[in-house]
């Protein structure tokens, strides 16, 4: 399987000049969808709305109608409101249920052209690093099937580098949606938090962290999708206005920290090959200086883990009395763990949260980008929840996700670009961070780094 040689924006250039229809090119992606079945990318199709779908942005561009994404196929994270689509966060639970309205952002594209051409596989309740579910099974690895690409965007990150679409839709609140594309080879864009408004939707278990996260070949077409969803609205008292001016590139100073300043394991091929693309960079006349942040005494992703199962607890922990054999065995720990964490505890990683912000504030006074592995492995096999040893050491199974997390609890920018490849051609990626509000400096100043590394 190979992407398409069209990006999204050139895809709706040649539809706007007429060279192609929306139609056409919906019929295109519903047919590399079908053709890559087994990779498990996109659970949920609906060709006839679709093509309806299609058949309206061919008629609005002949009245006249200006669309950035005019015919751009997506395929939206099977835990985001689309109206009229069935969307079961990957859960047995919500297995029939259909969207009665849009997202905010769903909408937003929609308004400006999108497509949507499928819905893309999560893991339960996107609370898992890979991408698996009772609902609909694995999804695959595009470049080796006995793979997971990550989690818990999988099937939109999948759905990408396979190329069944230039543009897929994910979420982000713990590292999903730059996982995953790190592990297979594109572009993923963690927003600062608010700066797209969530809802209208499902309750998130990740309060005040989870953000729609856009995936692509490359950071223009990340670029391109966020300026169609970005902006206050009242429906979502947490969405907040971003900076639109962005700062001076080749002034900004950066920094590079190899583990994030955490006492953690990377294989020597991501950590080598991270390295090698920072010096890259630095010869290519970027100021980057080695620095760390400075974390609290005994930060680490298990302190701030009762959230995400409080969470689950609070919205699942009803049904699961009633029948815990519906939910995933994995999710169902979970929320059996947050059931049995007393208010002090959660009020703990609460505290927790707040101080790793607190780190992350402090360190960017003076420090404009942080550039990190995204990842501390390349992917492994589908049936684990994580790699069995990473960096000569037994993992735990959530050692795949140590730069990732803490990001979220900061609410700050982040986005994953291809770094590298292993000796089997299994790709990791770089991580760049900035100051909350910055994204749009963070997404310029990672188009000309993505452009240094093609050199």
């Amino acid at each position: 399987m190979t992407r398409p040689v069209n990006s999204a924006r050139e895809l709706a250039v040649d539809v706007t000049a007429g060279r192609t229809s929306a139609v056409d090119t919906a019929k295109a992606a519903l047919a590399r969808i079908e053709a890559a079945k087994a990779l498990n990318a996109v659970v949920t199709i609906d060709p006839a709305r679709t093509l309806a779908d299609a058949a309206a942005v061919d008629d609005r561009l002949r009245a006249g109608e200006t669309m950035p994404l005019a015919g751009v196929p997506i395929v939206v994270k099977d835990n985001l409101w689309a109206g009229g689509w069935r969307v079961t966060q990957g859960s047995r639970l919500l297995a029939d249920f259909v969207a009665p309205q849009d997202a905010i952002a769903i909408g937003r594209l929609r308004k400006a052209g999108a497509v949507i051409v499928g819905i893309g596989a999560t893991s339960e309740f996107a609370c898992k690093g890979v991408t698996t579910s009772q609902l609909y099974g694995p999804t695959r690895h595009p470049r080796d099937p006995a793979l997971t690409p990550g989690g818990s965007s999988g099937g939109p990150a999948a759905a990408v580098a396979a190329g069944l679409v230039p543009l897929a839709i994910g979420t982000d609140a713990g590292g999903s949606s730059r996982r995953p594309p790190a592990h297979v080879g594109v572009a993923g864009f963690k927003p600062s938090y608010g700066a797209i408004p969530y809802g209208p939707g499902f309750a998130e278990p990740f309060f005040g962290l989870s953000v729609i996260a856009p995936i692509a070949s490359d950071v223009a077409d990340i670029a391109l999708a966020f300026e169609a969803m970005v902006g206050a609205d009242p429906r979502d008292p947490d969405s907040a206005v971003v900076a639109s001016q962005v700062e001076n590139i080749a002034g900004l100073r950066m920094a590079f920290s190899p583990r994030l300043g955490l006492d953690v394991a990377v294989d020597d091929i991501v950590a080598n090959g991270v390295a090698s693309a920072v010096d890259h960079l630095s010869a290519a006349k970027l100021h980057i200086m080695p620095r760390d942040p400075i974390w609290p005494t005994g930060a680490t992703e298990d302190v701030i883990m009762p959230l995400q199962h409080a969470g689950l607890a609070a919205l699942y922990g009803g049904a699961f009395r009633k029948d815990p054999t519906i939910f995933d065995p994995d999710v169902a720990k979970q929320i059996e763990r947050g059931l049995s964490w007393s208010g002090a505890e959660v009020a703990g990683a609460l505290v927790a949260s707040g101080a790793v912000a607190n780190a992350f504030a402090a360190f960017f006074t003076d420090v404009d980008l942080l550039l990190t592995p995204t990842v501390p492995c390349v992917a492994w096999p589908l049936t684990q929840l994580g790699p069995d040893m990473i960096g000569g050491k037994p993992a735990s199974p959530r050692g795949h996700a140590v730069f990732t997390a803490f990001v979220n609890h900061a609410r700050l920018p982040a986005i994953s670009i291809p770094c590298g490849t292993d000796p089997r051609g299994l790709p990791y990626g770089l991580q760049i961070i900035a100051r909350r509000g910055q994204d749009r400096t963070l997404l310029e100043a990672a188009q000309e780094i993505e452009a240094l590394l093609r050199t």
